[in-house]
């Protein structure tokens, strides 16, 4: 443990060098970070170059490298209003949270037919393609039985897991095996895959902040458990604004079938939820953070 922190600090100092030196040759009017480790030598570097800094923090609370650079910062573009606490007065604006521009005006009629998807069905969406949701991947396994008589399931689940689950399908019977949809990973069609859902099933990063808002998603949130407590305050916080429900890590085997199926079955709430979700959306949200960044670096001149 000593020698890896070790290391780490000289890949950090080296890291600022190299940043010092790029800025030399390029001269930025302004920076850009989002946070991580990652963005302390950088910002190191452009305190020491006079550039200004624009911090943007996608999820709620604000993790140790922003806590630390945010003294440096010339301006702090956060998601939601939620997160002005963490700063300084007047040092902080809400921006909201960026998404891809194929993500406005998404057509769930249209997201279903490209999919291939039932129109008369229910449709839910469950991200479950990295190794942090592993645990989502088994639980959608134990409870494919009880979920596909109700609902057609598009399934995220991750290379690692996808043998598995298209395994899994094969052994359904054939009125349940074209209700379930398993792939291994979707990048153009991942927007239609979230358009045409009536409800996500996903892990509480960041982007869950902005994507399922613009969507008018309902959503059953699963907090990754070893992420810092940021996924759960990002869960919690659509939560508290009607837009989600949480289940815990844990508890998402025996969880996942009653919620929901629990949903999918109270249409008027489902309704609420999504409109509370879109309550919250900020689809201008790139276009604020690029006029930040702008101002930070006119003021700078």
């Amino acid at each position: 443990m000593p020698w890896t922190a070790a290391a780490n600090l000289i890949k950090l100092w080296v890291g600022g060098v190299q940043a010092y030196l790029a800025m030399g040759r390029f001269r930025p009017d302004a920076i850009l970070v989002t946070g991580g480790y990652v963005s302390v030598p950088v910002a190191l570097a452009g305190r020491l170059r006079r550039v200004p800094l624009l911090i943007y923090l996608p999820d709620i609370v604000p993790g140790l490298a922003i806590q630390r650079l945010a003294r440096w910062a010339t301006r702090i573009a956060v998601s939601f209003e939620d997160t002005l606490t963490y700063f300084e007065k007047g040092k902080a604006v809400v921006t909201g949270y960026p998404v891809r521009a194929d993500f406005l005006g998404a057509d769930q009629a249209q997201a279903r037919q490209r999919l291939r998807l039932r129109s008369e069905l229910p449709v839910a969406t469950i991200v479950g393609g990295s190794r942090g949701a592993h645990r989502i991947n088994v639980a959608v396994a134990a409870t494919l039985a009880e979920l596909l008589p109700a609902c057609q399931l598009v399934h995220i689940c991750g290379h690692e897991d996808a043998p598995a689950a298209l395994d899994q399908r094969t052994k359904l019977p054939a009125e349940l095996q074209e209700r379930y949809h398993p792939y291994a990973y979707l990048h153009d069609e991942m927007t239609a895959a979230l358009a045409a859902a009536d409800v996500v099933v996903a892990r509480a990063g960041a982007s869950t902040l902005g994507e399922l808002p613009v969507l008018g998603l309902p959503g059953i949130l699963v907090p990754y458990p070893y992420s810092g407590q940021h996924q759960d305050a990002n869960a919690d916080y659509l939560v508290r604004h009607g837009a989600a429900v949480k289940v815990a890590d844990a508890d998402l085997e025996r969880e996942l079938a009653p919620t929901l199926l629990g949903l999918l079955r109270d249409r008027d709430r489902l309704m609420e939820m999504a409109r509370c979700a879109r309550a919250l959306s900020q689809p201008d949200a790139a276009r604020r953070i690029a006029a930040e960044l702008q101002a930070v670096a006119a003021d700078a001149r």
